[in-house]
């Protein structure tokens, strides 16, 4: 039987896989986001759904939805700002590190370099001739990114960070608080617990998706979460109301 040619594949990434961008960027823009809109969703249908626990009163609901919405809008973005921030202060302080050390010990810095690529399975040749190239063509490149884990070009971006979990917190806070307003006094908790519970669903499978991980474990963690958080809410708002009453 003659032997059957060989497909020649061109070199290149798969098409389902995330070479594309940078992943730790693209990982932290859908930590700010689903986090924001999670936040958003649970803390606010916990809070309207403990005042309605104690009052009946639509106005009453409405008043404490907005305030949480905005405190929780501004707090999530102060929030994320600050400890974006404090990570870009990091990775810059790590990167001007290594440029000092690049320009005052450059064949200390190459020997390193070297070391580094041997550690992850090359041999001491081969990764000497690595390490020459990667450092002739971008020093700084190849130091951070496999001593460091960064790439000097994509730092974290505490005002993306901070617009991104505000935006996300306000969009999540306006389901559970349009809900339970707009809704038919009898139905209302019912309406906004199903509401909630489908929205944390959809945030759940979408963070999977995005980040590649199992769905049907990130849905029940977020559902779960939710509707633990109502339910002890509810019962404390209706053990507060009726004692006040």
């Amino acid at each position: 039987m003659p032997d059957r040619p060989e497909a020649t594949l061109e070199p290149g990434p798969h098409e389902d896989e995330p070479h594309a961008g940078n992943v730790s960027g693209r990982l932290n823009w859908l930590r700010a986001g689903v986090l924001g809109a999670n936040d958003g969703i649970v803390s606010t249908a916990s809070l309207v759904v403990g005042v309605a626990g104690a009052t009946s009163d639509r106005t009453a609901i409405l008043v404490a939805g907005v305030a949480g919405l905005f405190a929780g809008a501004m707090s999530m973005g102060a929030g994320e700002y600050v400890s974006v921030s404090t990570q870009r202060d990091s990775e810059q302080a790590l990167l001007d590190k290594e440029r000092r050390e690049l320009e005052e010990e450059p064949e200390e810095e190459l020997a390193e370099l070297t070391m580094l690529y041997m550690d992850k399975g090359l041999s001491e040749g081969l990764a000497s001739q690595v390490a020459q190239e990667l450092t002739a063509h971008d020093a700084l490149a190849a130091h951070a990114e496999v001593e460091l884990g960064i790439d000097p070009d994509e730092l974290t971006n505490p005002w993306h960070a901070a617009w991104a979990s505000m935006i996300a917190f306000t969009i999540g806070a306006l389901l559970p608080l349009l809900t339970i307003t707009l809704s038919p006094e009898p139905a209302r908790l019912w309406v906004t617990v199903l509401s909630v519970a489908a929205a944390l669903a959809l945030t759940g499978w979408t963070s999977a998706r995005l980040g590649y991980g199992p769905a049907g474990r990130a849905v029940v963690r977020n559902v779960a979460g939710g509707v633990l958080a109502m339910a002890v809410t509810h019962v404390i708002g209706s053990l507060v109301g009726t004692q006040i009453g």
